[in-house]
């Protein structure tokens, strides 16, 4: 084998551990910063899909958020008994319904999204404005070739 191939190896192996640990720290700190208002990431996640995305069928929830199908009813579940959500029947379609932010979920995401915009923004601090971008660029170049495999 050449040595450009064995390089290439290495730096693929370390490119993989790199961005594992990186997401790994980046993670911590989300969750860190979402269990100050008394949630879990799953349920963060729903409800910034419905502040940001409006109302949603629940069984699309799962693919928008990366969460399994069978975990949603859970999270809508325990969302609804915070009263941060509803279920709404789909007016046309009997088999669709509806996640919806409750007015007191909509005041909830009104008062912590800017807060926690704003954690994202100090744990992202670590790199400025332009480096930001470069790395959303390769990281979405890496994403759409891995997919594709």
């Amino acid at each position: 084998m050449d040595k450009t191939f064995n390089q290439d190896i290495e730096l693929s192996l370390k490119l993989f551990i790199v961005l594992n640990r990186a997401l790994e720290s980046v993670r911590k700190q989300v969750i860190k910063d979402i269990k100050n208002y008394n949630l879990n990431l799953t349920e963060f996640a729903v409800l910034e899909l419905l502040y940001h995305k409006g109302d949603q069928p629940i069984q699309k929830i799962g693919d928008k958020v990366l969460l399994a199908s069978s975990s949603i009813t859970y999270v809508v579940d325990k969302l609804e008994k915070k009263n941060l959500i509803e279920r709404k029947p789909c007016p046309t379609d009997r088999r669709i319904t509806y996640a919806v932010l409750t007015e007191k979920g909509a005041e909830f995401m009104d008062d912590i999204f800017p807060k926690h915009a704003a954690s994202l923004r100090k744990i992202f601090a670590g790199l400025d404005t332009e480096e930001k971008a470069i790395v959303i660029e390769h990281l979405k170049k890496l994403g759409l070739y891995a997919e594709k495999l």
